[in-house]
């Protein structure tokens, strides 16, 4: 069997290796993740489930800072697997070419992919396996994608909501609206250490009201905690609600608040993420100016 032959069948992976150019960009994959969906041309593939195969290579650019471990300077792998049932739920579709050219341009719109290659393969159609593989890099291919974005709520509670006995149905009330919710809480009544120094009280104040987001996380299983866009955006997707450890978002953000009022940070995580309304409880003052619509709750 030639090297081209051997190349046409291999792995993605190798075909983006053999591919590649004298700087080679770093690449993800995806493996051998197979799912179920209503897909095909002829009319006795209408109406049944069929098993899908998919393999995808992605190739990144190369973070421009240094990762720290850090999950939201990476293109995730839930973005791939997201991607790829939301392509899915979208409209039944008849060609896997139509499917492949799809979810290529919704993860080309990620800003650190540059070019993919998608084998999707039909694995229950006879003996064989039949199947389709493309390439497509960012810059030949113009963006499709629209807004899919959750748009959530964002709940802040002052600590006398948070501590009193009504939580449970204030929470309840919230999550009675049908929208994924983002809590967001204000700074601990106990005493923390101050400074006189704003740099180091900007992050002993996140830190405190982290503090009192792990409290609220205990009064109720509900109150789950997340500190990072990505856990927040994952979450928001399936439909769950989080409570918001502020510190690592603020302080990674290129533009963002330089205070640690926290009505003020609950405003600014509600405009970072579109949110439907800002809810706010508690003898708190409302604040003006907002791009998204504020609440008394």
């Amino acid at each position: 069997m030639t090297t081209d032959t051997k190349l046409a069948f291999a792995h993605p992976e190798e075909r983006a290796e053999a591919s590649a150019g004298a700087d080679p960009r770093d690449r993800i994959s995806l493996r051998d993740h197979v799912v179920e969906a209503d897909i095909g041309a002829f009319q006795k593939e209408r109406g049944q489930k069929q098993r899908l195969r998919f393999n995808v290579v992605v190739e990144v650019r190369p973070a421009p800072e240094p990762l720290e471990d850090d999950v939201d300077r990476i293109l995730s792998y839930d973005r791939i697997t997201e991607s790829i049932a939301t392509e899915l739920a979208d409209e039944r579709l008849n060609l896997l070419e139509t499917l492949a050219e799809r979810l290529a341009e919704r993860i080309l719109a990620e800003p650190q992919a540059m070019r993919i290659f998608i084998r999707i393969e039909k694995l229950d159609v006879g003996p064989y396996v039949l199947g389709v593989e493309i390439v497509r890099s960012r810059a030949a291919m113009p963006s499709r994608v629209g807004d899919d974005a959750v748009h959530p709520l964002v709940v802040y509670f002052d600590n006398e909501t948070a501590e009193g006995p009504e939580l449970s149905a204030k929470l309840d009330a919230v999550l009675a609206r049908g929208v994924p919710a983002v809590f967001c809480v204000g700074l601990p009544d106990f005493p923390r250490a101050v400074t006189g120094h704003k740099p180091t009280q900007r992050r002993i104040d996140l830190l405190a009201i982290e503090q009192n987001a792990w409290a609220l996380a205990a009064r109720d299983p509900r109150c789950v905690v997340v500190s990072s866009r990505t856990e927040i955006d994952w979450a928001l997707k399936r439909g769950r609600s989080v409570v918001w450890a502020p510190s690592k978002i603020v302080l990674d953000a290129v533009d963002g608040p330089k205070t640690s009022d926290p009505v003020a940070l609950a405003l600014w995580l509600a405009e970072e993420l579109a949110a439907q309304a800002l809810i706010v409880h508690g003898s708190v003052t409302l604040p003006a100016g907002s791009r998204v619509p504020v609440e008394r709750g």
